[in-house]
């Protein structure tokens, strides 16, 4: 291993075991200690640059095809370099995985002692305050949350954590954790009579104690931005960053370095408001009387828009007539009720804290109605859902204020993913997150795809904005299915396409008499929907979005995976059409610039979920045929895994009736194409 500047290695160690082309090899430390452990080149290679980036405190974008061992390739070098490292994935699924799994088989192939820690957003952690208040004041929104409650209440006495991942035979997305745990508003902070016992705190004071700490990219963002969740305090002591998942990394921020405010805050805030007046403030019944004023009008406020959920920019806003006026009562009413608040305040801490909420409340209120700064442009927004109504203010680029975080100080932050690149070019991300000069890395999956995968365009699919294209999905997937027994992913770019799917599905299944289960995304959660068709063997999955990624189902139990449409983003969606506009605006290409790369690491995402292993074979369908008729298909085909391509049912057919992807299909299939 090249020695790291700044950095002494421990005198006991051996320099020639800590080589990491002998760490990775055959024979090495990880093989010593993981089990079928496998010498891949490709590992080996980002690994490397990995270690050179951090010897130099260099930015590196590091694509890694699946089944390279990514996560080893970072973690065995960052291990090594022995600073301080922050290591930022996904999604917190994907963070438990790393913390639970991943860094302990690093650190136990390396021997290291160093000190690791786990670091979750407030909401995640018990909050003592807030869970004793809402259990003596007994009102809950639902039947079970009391006895649920109590259940959290016996976990928070025995834990040492208070992670409501760790309460086991609670359901993560119980309702009654909302009683439990406190929100960025509502913790009282050093204020708090349980400050002292704090799991929030508890869990800050381990990640600055410890040498590796793992967070998820929404904290990470939100911190970085809010300075509020403990990562903020890590990043000047930390020599090393590792932004896992980092083809999300643009959206993430740009939710972080806009703004939203939702009916949903205010009112919580005016329940609070209410609650506190009731119990701290009862000889001044105005402030209870002023909380029910912003209750009554931040439900008007949604009601001044129809049931169906609603999308459209401020300019857009014209055609509703209810708003404006609908909007001045809200503001009114908050102001108000901020104006009494500060009158009672120094009475009690919760009181406080609500003055300090509306004081925020008032803030966003006021920069969503301000006009633009045309130096950071941004896209002001309106999204209602059934119930709810939010207020977004979108930044159209987070590039510059992104790669200026990068620049602050001299660290190494490396930037990795399966899906970075278009065809090896990563200008698109590049651009996205103003690291123009970072260093890149692409290292190809060591699968064989040409014989583990098919990838199958069906013709005579009609255009994809048809009324009849689901149906014809579906009359297109159902030969698949059947010489696949099940055991497929459908994967749809909308909830309308997914919905009309399920009915067709399921009329046809009965028809001919399959018992495939059909699983469907939003009938149970995420994980349970993945726990049933791992456990079922022959079922049929239908998901949107949330499947697409970070969904790891290897061996037979998945062989089909089907994508209706190429998931270029809505072009009516305020954001992406404003940041539309803003590139033709300034003279660029938006769709070669901006909507072509997005789709083609959004495709690539999804096809990912087939082949997860040496052993997988499987068949991707894709069904919209732009594919191959379009000029930019191939960009699109160039970004896929390079699995043998065929137009012709009869070869997918034929590779299911194999026990193994014999030449002679390869060779067929190359010679049928794909377009």
């Amino acid at each position: 291993m090249r020695p790291v500047p700044g950095v002494t290695l421990r005198a006991e160690v051996d320099l020639d075991m800590l080589d990491l082309e002998n760490i990775f090899s055959s024979a090495g430390a990880c093989a010593a200690v993981l089990q079928g452990w496998r010498s891949r080149p490709q590992q080996l290679a980002m690994a490397e640059a990995v270690e050179r980036a951090i010897a130099s405190n260099s930015v590196l974008l590091a694509e890694a095809g699946t089944g390279t061992g990514k996560t080893l390739a970072y973690l065995v070098p960052a291990l090594l370099s022995g600073g301080k490292v922050v290591i930022s994935t996904g999604t917190k699924a994907l963070q438990d995985q790393l913390f639970h799994r991943d860094l302990p088989a690093a650190r136990r192939a390396l021997k290291s002692p160093v000190k690791v820690a786990l670091l979750k957003g407030r909401a995640n952690y018990v909050c003592h305050h807030h869970l004793q208040r809402n259990l003596s004041d007994g009102r809950f929104a639902h039947r079970d949350d009391a006895a649920w409650l109590a259940r959290i209440a016996r976990f928070a006495e025995t834990s040492t954590s208070g992670d409501r991942a760790e309460a086991d035979g609670i359901p993560e997305d119980a309702t009654a954790w909302q009683y439990a745990v406190s929100s960025r508003d509502s913790c009282l902070g050093s204020e708090c009579s349980h400050f002292k016992d704090c799991f929030v705190m508890a869990a800050r004071k381990a990640a600055l104690d410890a040498e590796v700490v793992v967070v998820n990219h929404h904290l990470f963002f939100a911190d970085l931005w809010l300075k509020d969740e403990g990562v903020a305090e890590l990043l000047p002591a930390c020599n090393t960053v590792i932004l896992d998942e980092a083809h999300q990394l643009a959206e993430t921020a740009a939710q972080f370095f806009g703004e939203t405010l939702s009916t949903a805050q205010l009112l919580d805030l005016a329940g609070d408001t209410k609650r506190q007046a009731a119990v701290k403030a009862g000889d001044f019944p105005a402030l209870r009387r002023a909380a029910e004023d912003l209750t009554k009008a931040t439900r008007d406020l949604r009601l001044a828009f129809p049931q169906n959920p609603v999308k459209a920019t401020i300019a857009e806003l014209v055609r509703y007539d209810k708003w404006p006026d609908a909007l001045k009562a809200l503001s009114a009413a908050l102001d108000e009720m901020a104006k009494l608040l500060a009158t009672q305040a120094e009475r009690d801490a919760d009181l406080k804290n609500c003055f300090e909420r509306a004081l925020g409340v008032q803030a966003m209120l006021a920069s969503w109605q301000r006009d633009d700064d045309p130096e950071q442009p941004r896209v002001r927004w309106l999204e209602t859902t059934l119930s709810s109504l939010l207020l977004h203010a979108t930044p159209l680029s987070v590039g510059a204020m992104f790669g200026a975080r990068l620049t602050e100080r001299a660290q190494a932050w490396i930037l990795t993913s399966a899906t970075l690149s278009v065809g090896g070019d990563f200008t698109h991300l590049k651009t996205r997150l103003g690291i123009e000069t970072a260093e890149t890395l692409c290292v190809d999956s060591p699968f064989d795809y040409p014989r583990q995968g098919v990838l199958y365009v069906p013709q005579g699919l009609p255009a994809p904005n048809t009324p009849e294209f689901t149906d014809a999905v579906v009359n297109a997937a159902l030969p698949v299915l059947e010489v696949s027994r099940g055991r497929a992913f459908i994967l749809f770019t909308s909830l309308r396409a997914l919905e009309k799917a399920r009915g067709l599905l399921t009329d046809a299944f009965k028809f001919r008499g399959w018992d495939y289960p059909l699983l469907v995304q939003g009938d149970a959660p995420k994980n349970e929907l993945l726990a049933r068709f791992q456990k079922a063997g022959n079922a049929v999955l239908l998901g949107s979005q949330s499947f697409w990624e970070g969904v790891d189902m290897p061996g037979d139990v998945l062989s089909v995976v089907i994508i209706d449409k190429l998931p270029f983003q809505p072009p009516d969606d305020p954001v992406v059409a404003a940041r539309i506009a803003q590139a033709e605006k300034n003279g660029g290409k938006p769709f070669m610039d901006y909507q072509l790369p997005h789709a083609a690491i959004s495709l690539k995402q999804g096809a990912g979920r087939l082949i997860r292993t040496e052993t997988d074979r499987g068949v991707l369908m894709i069904c919209d045929t732009r594919l191959a008729d379009k000029p930019y298909g191939r960009l699109l085909l160039n970004a896929l895994p390079a699995m043998t391509r065929t137009r012709k049912l009869e070869i997918v057919e034929r590779f299911f009736a194999s026990h193994e992807a014999l030449p002679v299909i390869a060779s067929e299939a190359k010679q049928s194409g794909a377009g």
